[in-house]
């Protein structure tokens, strides 16, 4: 299925905007810091109030009732970032942003312009060939590729993660897996549930707090052009939910621990925020008008200023 619910003209948004100092920004993760993932900080917004509470995120059960169900990604993170040759002999980055069929993926050569079959060298013997702009996009390609063995096999070996300018040095990809990875296919890591430990799981399941996952593979990100968010594809499966019809029917809240959360849930529920099993391309993009019918509760990390998921964060919070 491919979820077009209400689907708003991005561009006619408002969107959110304010400074973010640089000196405010992470560019290292907790660990190269010190600290443990379930170390860093914690704000948690009252909505009926506004009131608002400093903790850390080990702190997390404790804002949590007995019932309450936590949905979480299990999308595993790719090394998607490439070096590619040009034949005139200057490098690209290729960033791979989503899979659409063997050897056919969106991609983005970072910061260049390519030509429609182009053909362009890539580490181990393989070739990319830009097939044709993405519709909807002023710098994302359709590509195919041409590598030995899977791609997640060559993308094992010969990629890296995606990084931006504001991160610091380079990390392996397992300080870009959540402890809930288990099906590859993410561009960038579904960050939120980032925090997760076993210490944590193991206190949310001696409370009577309940785990459940979808999977939304998420594409690269869209902060850079303030463009909306791509089709991704994603799946509900049928335990998670018949978790949440349960916890919905016995009045516990569902707290979504993510944006693509958010996402796969509102596209697999109907207009009453009843989920069902699905899965597909959803291109659904939640906005306060639009509201959300399938979570009370969202656990997320600090956006940029602009971004699009801002607007999903309204959508639960208010201006």
């Amino acid at each position: 299925m491919i979820a077009t619910l209400e689907k708003p003209r991005f561009e006619t948004m408002t969107p959110i905007d304010f400074t973010l100092p640089p000196s405010l920004e992470a560019r290292v993760p907790p660990e190269a810091r010190g600290l443990a993932r379930d170390e860093v900080r914690l704000l948690v917004s009252y909505r009926q109030d506004d009131r608002m509470v400093d903790a850390s995120f080990r702190d997390l059960p404790q804002f949590l009732e007995t019932g309450d169900l936590v949905v979480v990604n299990d999308s595993a993170t790719l090394p998607a970032a490439l070096s590619a040759l040009r034949s005139d002999g200057s490098r690209l980055a290729l960033h791979l942003s989503a899979q659409l069929a063997p050897g056919r993926w969106v991609v983005e050569p970072r910061h260049v312009s390519v030509q429609e079959g182009e053909t362009v060298s890539l580490p181990g013997r393989a070739a990319a060939t830009f097939l044709a702009p993405y519709e909807g996009s002023s710098r994302l390609w359709l590509a195919s590729f041409e590598v030995a063995g899977t791609i997640h096999q060559y993308l094992s070996q010969w990629g890296r993660p995606i990084t931006y300018s504001y991160v610091q040095d380079e990390w392996p990809i397992e300080m870009y897996q959540t402890v809930f990875a288990r099906r590859p296919g993410s561009a960038e890591m579904p960050s939120a549930g980032r925090a997760f430990s076993p210490l944590v799981i193991d206190a949310l399941e001696a409370k009577g707090i309940d785990i459940a996952t979808i999977t939304l593979h998420t594409g690269v990100s869209s902060l850079e052009e303030h463009e909306p968010p791509y089709e991704e594809w994603f799946d509900v499966p049928a335990t998670t939910a018949e978790t949440v019809a349960a916890a919905r029917a016995r009045g516990s809240r569902v707290v979504a621990v993510g944006t693509t959360v958010v996402r796969a849930l509102e596209s697999a529920s109907d207009e009453y925020g009843r989920v069902r099993p699905a899965s597909g391309w959803t291109d659904l993009i939640v906005t306060p008008e639009r509201g959300v019918r399938s979570a009370e509760s969202l656990l997320t990390g600090f956006h940029e200023p602009r971004a699009s998921h801002l607007a999903m964060l309204e959508a639960f919070a208010g201006r």
